[in-house]
């Protein structure tokens, strides 16, 4: 970039992204393990749970206010198309939701033009949060800890030496990557299905080097895009291209990126 261009601020957009997330907690806490939680199953048989519409709508009201000119993009009711548009899922990991598995997430991201310059996972039931916008680091808070710290990916450089996690072995056969799923399986050093958006923010902080999910949504990957790059790692679509539109999602430290590809590709 010329020395005399300046690069974009997202500050306010990633404060304003972090507040949103602490209205979902609230919301997504109160009805999390509720014995009159509301689950339907939607028309592709994925269930939706009314603290899903309800973190989903509260977002929407108060981006509303603070942001009524941006476009929205949510899993649960449609989309507007704009220059910035924020992607909402209200609550990633509907399924351990409802049966009352912590993990699950609400996924906040601002994509600017064909960028996603905000990213926040806020995982409340594990007390855990992560966020990055483009060149301000990637962040997470624990708990008991005193302050976020920053996140960076690991150095390991050999599959052998790797920990590698997904989700389950749903979709597989869609990419073509049976095959390559089996062979990250034998030859990788570990192998947890730890799953959803946590797969993904393991790798950023380093924990786990390889995160592989075959069949995703726009919606469940944008927030995750930033965190992963600002943490030194790279996300991609199992073919190479963005994720974002690529409709599955390869995450690693950068430095293994290029042999699981091909691994995945067989």
């Amino acid at each position: 970039m010329p020395a005399d261009v300046t690069a974009p601020d997202f500050s306010n957009d990633l404060a304003l992204a972090l507040s949103l997330a602490d209205a979902a907690d609230q919301i997504s806490m109160d009805r999390f393990g509720a014995r009159d939680l509301v689950i339907e199953t939607k028309p592709d048989l994925t269930p939706v749970s009314d603290a899903d519409q309800a973190v989903e709508r509260t977002i929407r009201n108060l981006l509303s206010v603070d942001r009524p000119q941006d476009a929205i993009l949510g899993e649960e009711f449609g989309s507007t198309e704009g220059r910035r548009q924020w992607i909402l899922d209200p609550i990633d990991g509907t399924k351990n939701y409802v049966r009352g598995v912590p993990v699950w997430a609400t996924l906040i991201a601002l994509k600017v033009d064909d960028d996603i310059a905000v990213g926040v996972v806020s995982a409340p039931a594990l007390g855990r949060r992560w966020w990055a916008m483009t060149g301000g680091g990637a962040f997470t808070t624990s708990p008991g800890a005193p302050a976020a710290r920053r996140i960076n990916c690991s150095l390991v450089t050999s599959i052998n030496d790797a920990s590698f996690t997904y989700s389950d072995a749903v979709g597989w056969d869609t990419r073509g990557a049976e095959a390559g799923l089996a062979e990250l399986l034998r030859t990788t050093w570990r192998q947890r299905a730890y799953g959803d958006f946590w797969s993904h923010m393991m790798v950023a902080e380093g924990v786990v080097d390889i995160a592989a999910e075959p069949v995703l949504e726009t919606y469940d990957m944008a927030a995750l895009i930033p965190i992963v790059q600002e943490a030194g790692g790279r996300i991609t679509s199992f073919a190479g291209g963005s994720a974002l539109g690529g409709g599955s999602a390869l995450t690693t430290n950068a430095l293994l990126h290029d042999q699981v590809a091909l691994v995945l590709r067989g």
